[in-house]
């Protein structure tokens, strides 16, 4: 009797990208370590063995979610401090704007963001530039010009504490009860126009 044939799987554009949804809604709910790829198929609403066919393991679809997640995170930066023909003044209102508009849209990147950071820092060093961003960008060469005194990296991690903090506090606010999504709203409005003047002013502190 001859041996039946071995089913061929069909590639679907829209299950891979069913999965790739999936995957990010669960490692952004659960994080790397507490997911499984079980849970990820369930979400999809896909059995495990569809999931494994397309994607070979939890770390590949990781990777995926992961870059994704620093290109929209980070990506906010390069472009504006890589412009030599912007001001460093209005380079920080750039910033500051793009950074608030970007995290409105994605309130819950910056938990998942720095959390896997803490969790595997040498993923985020091998995916984002760090070295260069602060030692060749024309954003660093116009500090150093205007404050030689003054290290970039405190520059940059008072405008990303500034923008990015209050959204790493709004499931705190939320659950205290001192703000809602409509008073939330208001307050980083406020910020955007504060957080701009008050790094400017940093550059005029001697």
């Amino acid at each position: 009797m001859a041996k039946k044939a071995k089913e061929k799987v069909i590639e679907d554009p829209s299950t891979e990208d069913k999965i790739k949804a999936a995957a990010r809604t669960v490692f952004m709910k659960k994080g790397y370590g507490a997911t499984r790829t079980r849970d990820i198929a369930e979400e999809a609403g896909i059995n495990l063995a569809l999931l494994n066919y397309y994607f070979r393991s939890k770390e590949k679809l990781f990777e995926l979610v992961m870059m994704e997640k620093f290109q929209k995170f980070f990506g906010v930066i390069f472009p504006v401090i890589n412009d030599a023909s912007t001001s460093l003044e209005k380079k920080i209102e750039i910033l500051v704007n793009n950074y608030i508009d970007m995290l409105t849209e994605n309130p819950d990147l910056p938990i998942f963001v720095l959390s896997e950071i803490r969790n595997h820092p040498e993923r985020f060093v091998s995916n984002v530039q760090l070295k260069k961003l602060l030692t060749e960008s024309a954003f660093v060469k116009q500090l150093h010009e205007k404050r030689p005194d003054l290290p970039p990296l405190q520059m940059i991690t008072t405008l990303l504490g500034s923008t990015v903090f209050p959204f790493l506090m709004r499931p705190l606010l939320f659950s205290a009860k001192s703000m809602d999504q409509k008073s939330f709203e208001v307050f980083i409005e406020q910020r955007r126009k504060l957080v701009s003047k008050w790094i400017i002013s940093l550059l005029k502190v001697k």
